[in-house]
């Protein structure tokens, strides 16, 4: 198992920037594909961004491509969002999850998972 801890979101204005990080306790996290989900109120959790345990795959919802960047740092066990450009849409609450063996073609399903943080809050308002 292990246990993902978000931090920091908080409150930015349009056309901001805030960056996410994701750290794992345990020593299998450089197995785990790591994924960033957000869920706004009243809608579906959705998939943002994911990596691969080798870094050298990422994936983005279209929503985000060309604005966030996802990346790890094994040797510290933690994933981290850089969001840029940030958007009123982009309010949520923020979610990294992970496990091992995530098939590509599932990789942007929040089923594909069992491991989740507790979220954090991210806020694009002026």
């Amino acid at each position: 198992q292990v246990p993902l801890v978000e931090s920091g979101g908080g409150l930015v204005q349009p056309g901001g920037s805030l960056r996410l990080s994701c750290t794992a306790s345990g020593r299998t996290f450089n197995q785990y594909t790591i994924a960033w989900f957000r869920q706004a109120p009243g809608k579906d959790r959705e998939f943002v961004a994911g990596i691969r345990w080798n870094s050298r795959h990422t994936y983005y919802a279209d929503s985000v491509k060309g604005r966030f960047t996802i990346s790890r740092d094994n040797s510290q066990n933690t994933v981290t969002l850089q969001m840029n450009s940030l958007k009123p849409d982009d309010t949520a609450i923020y979610y990294c999850a992970g496990d091992t063996g995530v098939i590509l073609s599932s990789l942007r399903y929040d089923r594909s998972y069992d491991y989740w943080g507790q979220g954090t809050q991210v806020t694009v308002s002026s």
